[in-house]
């Protein structure tokens, strides 16, 4: 303790739900960057469709539908006792994926059915987590908690993806989802010794003329009243929701395609891939943890957000995995400069009564993956990836603009609540 009170990037871990949640939530990382390298390489591999690649990516996202649900139970249950329950959603998946290798009659068709099942779950992981940290961090430690916080998640897509890679081409895929499991497990365990049990409010109180709890539904209409009539909420979940459309698609599905048919490479290279533009976001959260206090969050936003799709741009262009790999590590420092000020956004200029609802309806916005994921695949097919990119990052540019215009009072403007230091 006496070295966190004199490095204040390590301010977090002062609260002692922080220093069990943040290697809880690495384990949970880990697991998923191994998890979808291994299982989006399979199924390229097995079947050689581009089409049921981003099948399966897809279908780690159709949980959006019902993100906002976990917020509403994070908000009446407690955030950490839904992660835990949620974790061992994940734990039980994988246990039947490696029970399935090792058996030797594990098929694409098993693939997609159980990232179906974690895709109900998953995508809701993070936003959990981000209101844990809401829930439990002081405010002015609170950028400084997101951005170790987003480490959890760069360090894992460096040391997950790297070692899925490894650990598949060496043992094989039964091993590597031993090796999956036991992160799940371990994330379970440390979940539960953190802080942040009891919900933050006891929602549904009775009030006059309307005794006893009120529904879950009635809770989720007040959150996204709530969103819908705070500007600067409203443009955050907008722009959260393009980024899902048109960047993450790129950035994260679409990988495996790039590596073995753009650059031809093995799945080595992905991995150095995805570790590249893991290692660039986990430089930009590096950085925000150090001076995150002298940032202008709603500007910041903008700005990189935009920056991102320029690396983007440049990177569907690129034939060569070398200058790629470069390309990426510019991105992913983009990405974590523009996401982790958005989350903190979120977290900060929000009522603490509708903290998980507000981050169930911000994964909500992943949803844009599905059509942006989807929609790649025949675009590719016809089009070629180039170009499918170059039309990504148009859209997304100009719908970036686009809200930076619409709600320039609320996100570009100094005096803005969004941009207060």
């Amino acid at each position: 303790m006496m070295r966190t009170s004199r490095v204040p990037a390590l301010a977090p871990f002062r609260v002692r739900s922080f220093r069990f949640q943040w290697p809880a939530d690495l384990a949970t990382s880990w697991a998923f960057e191994m998890e979808t390298l291994i299982l989006g390489w399979y199924v390229l591999v097995e079947t050689g469709s581009v089409f049921l690649l981003t099948l399966f990516a897809s279908l780690q996202h159709i949980g959006t539908l019902i993100a906002p649900m976990f917020g509403v139970m994070g908000d009446r249950v407690g955030h950490r006792n839904v992660l835990c329950a949620m974790r061992a959603v994940y734990a039980t998946c994988a246990v039947t994926v490696m029970t399935l290798a090792f058996t030797g009659i594990l098929t694409p068709v098993h693939v997609l059915v159980i990232a179906g099942v974690m895709g109900l779950v998953r995508p809701s992981d993070i936003g959990m987590r981000a209101a844990l940290v809401g829930a439990t961090m002081p405010p002015d430690r609170l950028i400084g908690a997101m951005s170790i916080q987003r480490t959890t998640q760069d360090t894992a897509r460096i040391a997950g993806a790297l070692t899925g890679a490894g650990v598949v081409a060496m043992l094989g895929i039964g091993p590597a989802y031993a090796v999956v499991a036991s992160l799940y497990v371990t994330s379970i365990v440390l979940t539960f010794r953190g802080g942040g049990a009891r919900a933050v409010r006891v929602p549904g109180a009775a009030t006059a003329g309307a005794p006893g709890r009120a529904s879950p539904w009635r809770d989720l209409r007040e959150g996204l009243a709530y969103v819908w009539t705070t500007p600067h909420l409203l443009a955050v979940m907008c722009l959260a929701f393009v980024l899902n459309m048109t960047a993450f698609p790129q950035l994260h599905g679409l990988l495996p395609y790039v590596a073995k048919e753009v650059y031809r490479a093995d799945q080595t290279w992905l991995g150095y891939m995805v570790a590249g533009a893991a290692f660039g976001a986990l430089l930009g959260a590096i950085a925000l943890s150090r001076h995150g206090g002298a940032i202008h969050q709603g500007r910041m936003t903008i700005i990189f957000c935009a920056g991102w799709y320029a690396m983007l741009l440049v990177f569907a262009q690129l034939q060569h995995p070398v200058g790629g790999i470069v390309v990426l590590i510019f991105a992913g420092c983009a990405q974590s400069l523009g996401q982790i000020p958005m989350i903190t956004l979120l977290l900060r200029d929000s009522d603490e009564q509708f903290r998980g609802r507000i981050m169930g309806i911000r994964m909500l916005a992943i949803y844009g993956n599905l059509p942006g994921l989807l929609l790649a695949g025949p675009l590719i097919t016809h089009f070629g990836y180039p170009i499918t990119g170059l039309a990504y990052c148009t859209f997304g540019l100009a719908f970036t603009a686009l809200i930076a215009v619409r709600w320039r009072a609320h996100l570009w403007r100094l005096d803005a609540p969004a941009n207060m230091r």
